[in-house]
C-alpha cells in the first residue's frame, strides 16, 4: 500500500477488482538491483505501451535484476527461433508481485512476477511458462485489436477506481479474469501442448513443464497437484492435474528424460536474494497481520482472513469470499474532517444515524454503515498525523455479525514506534546447501516465516513431503 489513495475511491469491491486482476494470469529486486537489461528490439510507444506501463504500476511496479532479466531474455531469445513464427518479437518484463503469475498481450509483451520465480526451481521450469506464453501468441489466441482495447478498458476502470457497487464490480471482475486469463480450455492445453514441443526444440528439458505445473498445484492447493485453489494463477484454466498429465506426455513424444538442459544450478543462482513476501516498501502481511514501517500503522484482520497487499490497499477475505476487507490511505483536502472524508470518498448511502465518532487507540476515528442489496458495508476513517486511512468491511447479508467482526478489526489499528518499526525487515530467497542429517523440517526452522514454513519450504523446492534432502544439494530458503 503506498503512502496516497486516489481521493475517490467510491467502493470496496473496486479494489478487490484489482486483486482479482492480480490473480488472474495465465500461468507476487534482487539486492543488486540496477537498470534492467536491453530488451531485444526498441518497441515504439503506442497506446498498448501507455497500457503497459498502467498494468505494470496495478502489479505493484517492474522488478529490476539484471541477472534474472538477462536470464529471461536469453531464454526468450533461444525460444522464439524454435517457433513456428520466429520473427516475432517479444519483451519479458518482471513485476513486483508475490503472486505467482505470468502471461502475454498480442503484442507480444510477456509478464512474470518474482513470485514465479521464486517458485520455479530450474532453467527450463521458467522456460515452460515463457514457452507457453509465447505459445499463445504465435497461435493468435486473442485478437489484437479485440484483446487490447478489452484490456485497456479493464486497465483505466481499475486504475481510475470507478467501480460504485457490488454486482458490477463482481461483473467487472469475471471480466478482468477473463480478461487477462480468458484462454479456452482447448486453447491452454493447445498452449502446453505447443510450448511443450518448442522447449525441446530450443534445448530445455521439456519435463521442466510439468514439474512447474507440480510446483503450481501445491502451491495453489496445497500437496494435492489435482487442485485448484481460487489464488492458483491457473484458476480459470483446465485442472492442474489435467494440465500435468497431458504435459508429460507432450514432453515424452518430445525427449526422454534428463536430455534437455535444466540447469538448475544457474538458476538458483539467479534467484538467490531475489525478494520474497510484501515489498517493504509497500508494508508487510505477517500471517493476518499488517504492518507499514514508513507510514507507521498497523492492523489485524480477522482469524482465517488471507491478506493481499497491492500498490494500492491492503485486500482481505474469508476463505468463502463472503467477508471481505479493504484498508488504505485516503488523500485528504486540509482541514476535510473525517466524517467529510468517508462522505466524500464513499459513493453509495451511509445509513442516516450511523454516523459515530470515537477514538481507537488514542486516534481519533469516525464509523458509519451502508447497507446494499446483496452486501452490508462497515466503513471508517481514521487520522494518524497527516494521513487519513480507511477500514472498510464487506459483508454478504445474512453471512454474520458484520459489526462484531468490523469493530474487532478496528481496535486493532494503531501507530507503529519508530522502534518497531526499525525491526521490520524485509524477506528474500537464501539458497543454501543441505548438510548430512538436513531435512525439510530442519531447513523450515531456519525460514523466517510464520506462516506454514514447512509446506511453503516443500512448494519453493517441489519437494514432496516424504522427499529426503539430498546432502550437497542447494535448496531455497526464506530469510529477513
Amino acid at each position: 500500500m503506498t503512502t496516497s489513495a486516489p481521493s475517490r475511491i467510491p467502493s470496496l469491491l473496486s479494489a478487490v477488482t484489482l486483486l482479482a486482476l492480480a490473480l488472474a494470469g495465465c500461468a507476487g529486486t534482487q539486492t543488486d538491483v540496477q537498470l534492467p537489461a536491453a530488451a531485444p528490439r526498441t518497441i515504439v510507444e503506442t497506446q498498448s505501451d501507455r497500457d503497459h506501463a498502467r498494468l505494470v504500476a496495478a502489479f505493484g511496479g517492474e522488478v529490476r535484476a539484471p541477472q534474472a532479466q538477462k536470464l529471461l531474455n536469453d531464454i526468450v531469445a533461444r525460444l522464439v527461433p524454435a517457433t513456428d513464427r520466429p520473427d516475432e518479437t517479444f519483451r519479458v518484463t518482471i513485476l513486483n508481485s508475490p503472486v505467482v503469475n505470468a502471461f502475454a498481450l498480442p503484442n507480444g509483451r510477456l509478464y512474470v512476477t518474482r513470485g514465479l520465480l521464486a517458485l520455479a526451481s530450474d532453467t527450463s521450469e521458467i522456460a515452460a511458462v515463457l514457452s507457453h506464453e509465447i505459445a499463445h501468441v504465435t497461435l493468435r489466441h486473442a485478437s489484437q485489436r479485440s484483446e487490447m482495447q478489452a484490456r485497456s478498458t479493464l486497465i483505466t476502470r481499475v486504475t481510475e477506481n470507478v467501480l460504485k457497487n457490488a454486482s458490477e464490480a463482481a461483473a467487472v471482475r469475471d471480466r478482468s479474469r477473463n480478461t487477462l486469463a480468458g484462454f479456452s480450455r482447448s486453447q491452454e492445453l493447445e498452449a502446453d501442448q505447443v510450448g511443450v514441443k518448442v522447449l525441446a526444440r530450443a534445448g530445455f528439458d521439456p519435463f521442466g513443464a510439468p514439474r512447474f505445473l507440480t510446483a503450481l498445484g501445491r502451491a495453489a492447493g496445497g500437496a494435492d497437484a489435482s487442485r485448484s485453489g481460487p489464488a492458483d494463477m491457473m484458476s480459470t484454466h483446465p485442472s492442474t492435474n489435467e494440465r500435468i498429465q497431458a504435459a508429460t506426455q507432450a514432453a515424452r513424444r518430445a525427449s526422454a528424460p534428463g536430455i534437455g538442459e535444466a540447469n538448475r544450478t544457474e538458476y538458483l543462482a539467479v534467484v538467490d536474494r531475489l525478494p520474497y513476501g510484501d515489498d517493504p516498501a509497500d508494508g508487510v502481511v505477517r500471517g493476518h497481520r499488517f504492518i507499514h514501517a514508513r507510514l507507521g500503522v498497523a492492523f489485524e484482520a480477522p482469524d482465517g482472513f488471507t491478506l493481499e497487499n497491492t500498490s494500492q490497499a491492503v485486500l482481505g477475505s474469508s476463505p468463502d469470499g463472503s467477508r471481505r476487507l479493504l484498508f488504505d490511505a485516503a488523500e485528504t483536502p486540509d482541514g476535510q474532517s473525517l466524517e467529510e472524508v468517508l462522505r466524500s470518498t464513499w459513493n453509495d448511502t451511509i445509513e442516516p444515524g450511523s454516523l459515530e465518532t470515537t477514538t481507537i487507540n488514542g486516534l481519533p476515528v469516525v464509523i458509519g454503515l451502508s447497507k446494499g442489496k446483496e452486501w452490508n458495508f462497515r466503513v471508517s476513517a481514521i487520522r494518524i498525523g497527516q494521513t487519513t486511512y480507511r477500514l472498510i468491511m464487506a459483508m454478504k447479508v445474512g453471512a454474520g455479525d458484520l459489526d462484531g467482526m468490523f469493530r474487532q478489526t478496528l481496535a486493532s489499528v494503531r501507530q507503529v514506534s519508530p522502534e518497531e518499526a526499525r525491526t521490520i525487515q524485509p524477506l528474500h530467497l537464501d539458497v543454501v546447501t543441505a548438510q548430512a542429517g538436513d531435512t525439510a523440517e530442519t531447513m523450515a526452522a531456519r525460514m523466517t516465516v510464520a506462516d506454514r514454513p514447512l509446506e511453503r519450504f516443500l512448494q519453493l523446492n517441489g519437494l514432496d513431503r516424504a522427499a529426503p534432502l539430498e546432502p550437497g544439494q542447494r535448496y531455497k530458503i526464506v530469510v529477513e
